[in-house]
């Protein structure tokens, strides 16, 4: 007895001192995620290795702006549904959460110019009604009611406000939110202040080449570019924790009842590692950013070829004339006239 005892402690010590030396690299709970956060618990870390260069005739510029803009307004999007005995009954029913909601936001700076009613249908309820005779059944059927759905749009200025719209909707038994927008004014300045941006970088990074000894006028040059809006609901990634506590396990005394993992989202934005400027880098709440990228593509123009003079060989011809007595007397006869 003693023997299994020593045996079972010293079991017990090896797997102790193992997984102390194995250390919470690979656990759940790490500084690891105190730094990140549980939303990267899986898989692994990417490593960072800087590229090798490939020098190359070709010279290209490639620069990339991004822009986080906070929206001027939003716009909250809900769905409700309203059933009744009667087609009046049921308008009445609905006019009256919706009214009840008007008179809750109006406290919050929320009128009712900032509010929009979308009808979607309001169509009859059937059930089956049976009819029993003295051989047969029938089954028809036949309107019990009537059902109407409207979406209800709220538009808000302040991201603030958003918790008093659910609130107020909640207390009208509304849950159904079916999103929200984000809207900018000034669109059009902020692609004109990044392309004042990247026009400054791509000077500078001529300038840079110049003094590299590479005179890009000496070069053919194609471009491209693009502009882009990301909005914030294209960006939520969800993730479930790696680690889960059953305690129903520990009030039963029993083995472990797995726990069913909450799945939780987050806001996700662009990264800023791939951009050459990033205005607004600092966000705190989700935000529309607003991209643009310019490449271009210098080669070298075509050398060109000396053109040698042509050489052309004039051959001049002589013609005489023997007179006919036979006089050794040899005159040139000219021909150039």
């Amino acid at each position: 007895m003693k023997y299994t005892t020593f045996a079972y402690l010293l079991l017990l010590l090896s797997f102790s001192a193992q997984a102390q030396h194995k250390g919470n690299y690979n656990e759940g709970i790490s500084r690891q995620n105190i730094a990140t956060g549980n939303a990267v618990v899986y898989g692994h870390s990417p490593k960072h290795m800087t590229p090798n260069l490939n020098p190359s005739s070709t010279i290209i510029i490639d620069v990339r702006a991004l822009q986080n803009v906070k929206a001027n307004s939003y716009t909250a999007i809900f769905n409700v549904s309203q059933i009744g005995k009667t087609a009046d009954s049921t308008n009445l029913l609905m006019n009256n959460r919706i009214n009840n909601i008007k008179r809750e936001l109006a406290q919050y700076g929320i009128f009712e110019k900032d509010i929009a009613i979308d009808v979607i249908s309001f169509v009859p309820v059937y059930e089956v009604e049976v009819t029993k005779k003295l051989f047969s059944k029938t089954y028809t059927e036949v309107p019990k009611g009537f059902e109407l759905q409207q979406n209800i749009h709220i538009q808000f200025t302040k991201t603030q406000q958003f918790e008093n719209i659910l609130t107020a909707c909640a207390k009208n038994e509304i849950y159904n939110l079916v999103k929200v927008d984000y809207f900018i004014e000034n669109i059009a300045e902020v692609y004109k202040n990044l392309q004042t941006k990247l026009l400054a970088l791509i000077a500078d990074k001529k300038e840079y080449y110049s003094i590299l000894g590479f005179d890009l006028k000496d070069y053919n040059s194609i471009m491209a570019d693009q502009k882009y809006c990301y909005f914030p609901k294209d960006f939520y990634q969800n993730y479930q924790a790696y680690n889960s506590i059953s305690f129903q396990a520990l009030k039963q005394d029993k083995g472990v009842t797995e726990a069913k993992k909450q799945t939780s989202y987050y806001y996700q934005p662009l990264s800023y590692e791939n951009y050459d400027i990033v205005v607004n880098p600092s966000i705190l709440e989700p935000v529309v950013q607003i991209g643009m990228e310019i490449k271009l593509h210098f080669t070298p123009k075509p050398k060109e070829q000396e053109v040698k003079p042509e050489v052309k060989t004039e051959i001049k011809h002589k013609y005489y004339v023997i007179s006919p007595d036979g006089s050794i007397d040899v005159k040139e006869l000219k021909t150039d006239n």
